[in-house]
C-alpha cells in the first residue's frame, strides 16, 4: 500500500535544527535503500507559497502567507508498505525525532493510503 503523510503544526513554522535534520537524513536514507520511502521532504514558509481557488463560480490566485492557516504543513513522506500498521509505526518513528529534537513542538503526522483502483 501506498502512503502519502503529511506533517502539521499549529506553531510558526521554524527550521529544523542541525541535529533533527541528520536524524531525518538517517531514517530516510535508510527507508529509501530498504524500498519503502519514495519521496520527502520540507515545504518553504506560507509567504512563499499561493493558493488557486475557486469559489462562487470564479477561479482566484491568493499569495501567501494565508491569514485563516490555523496549521502548516511543514512536510511530507510518500511511503510504499505493507499495511496500515506499518505505516503507523513510521509515523511514531519519525514523530520521536521530534520529541527527540524539538522540545516543546507540537504537531501532527497525518498518514492516508493512496486511493487505488484494486
Amino acid at each position: 500500500m501506498r502512503f502519502m503523510d503529511i506533517i502539521t503544526s499549529p506553531q510558526p513554522m521554524t527550521g529544523p535544527s542541525p541535529d533533527m535534520l541528520a536524524a531525518i537524513q538517517k531514517i530516510s536514507e535508510r527507508e529509501i535503500k530498504a524500498g519503502r520511502m519514495i519521496d520527502n521532504g520540507g515545504l518553504m514558509p506560507l509567504q512563499t507559497g499561493a493558493r488557486v481557488r475557486i469559489a462562487d463560480g470564479k477561479l482566484s490566485v491568493i499569495d501567501g502567507p494565508f491569514v485563516e492557516a490555523k496549521e502548516v504543513i511543514g512536510g511530507y513522506a510518500i511511503f510504499e508498505l505493507r499495511d496500515k500498521d506499518e505505516a503507523v509505526a513510521m509515523a511514531r518513528e519519525f514523530m520521536q525525532l521530534h520529541l527527540d529534537h524539538m522540545p516543546g513542538w507540537e504537531g501532527t503526522w497525518e498518514l492516508r493510503a493512496f486511493a487505488s483502483p484494486h
